[in-house]
């Protein structure tokens, strides 16, 4: 489940924001630490073994070795790797943007396939907006937790 922060960043002062990254529920520190945490400890045991425990000749084969594994890792070009990850990131974002139920769409559908001035067709075209505007908001109340904190019953949205 998503754990938003959006009411405390709009509340945060400038001296305050960095009271926001360091919230744990929900957080990029929370997601990461045991990665962070084996790369570290690896990163400091070759380190030690490197520094303290290797002969000359042992430090020589590898330096060769991390030169020979840096030569092969420069073939996967990371800001390729990297720019295709953001378009698809952006193009998820963007799709999920574009397919969102936009009521004035149908509203301008809706005034130009049911006719009449009367009060008879100005009723219809008021109740399908009301319940094209109860769809939206029964959509919404499903997917993000702002919306259903606005209206957590029936009678909320009543």
């Amino acid at each position: 489940m998503t754990v938003t922060y959006s009411s405390k960043v709009a509340n945060a002062t400038f001296f305050g924001f960095h009271r926001l990254l360091l919230k744990w529920k929900g957080s990029i520190y929370k997601l990461l630490y045991r990665e962070f945490i084996v790369f570290a400890t690896l990163y400091t045991a070759i380190s030690v073994l490197y520094r303290f425990f290797l002969t000359g000749s042992q430090k020589r084969f590898f330096e060769k070795l991390s030169i020979y594994c840096d030569k092969y890792a420069e073939q996967i070009p990371v800001t390729f790797v990297l720019g295709f990850y953001v378009t698809l990131v952006v193009n998820r974002w963007w799709n999920q943007f574009v397919n969102l139920p936009w009521p004035d769409r149908l509203m301008f559908l809706i005034s130009s396939c049911v006719q009449g001035r009367d009060e008879y067709g100005r009723l219809l075209r008021r109740t399908l907006m009301r319940y094209v505007n109860l769809t939206s908001l029964l959509i919404f109340r499903s997917v993000s937790t702002a919306v259903y904190k606005r209206f957590p019953t029936i009678d909320h949205v009543v």
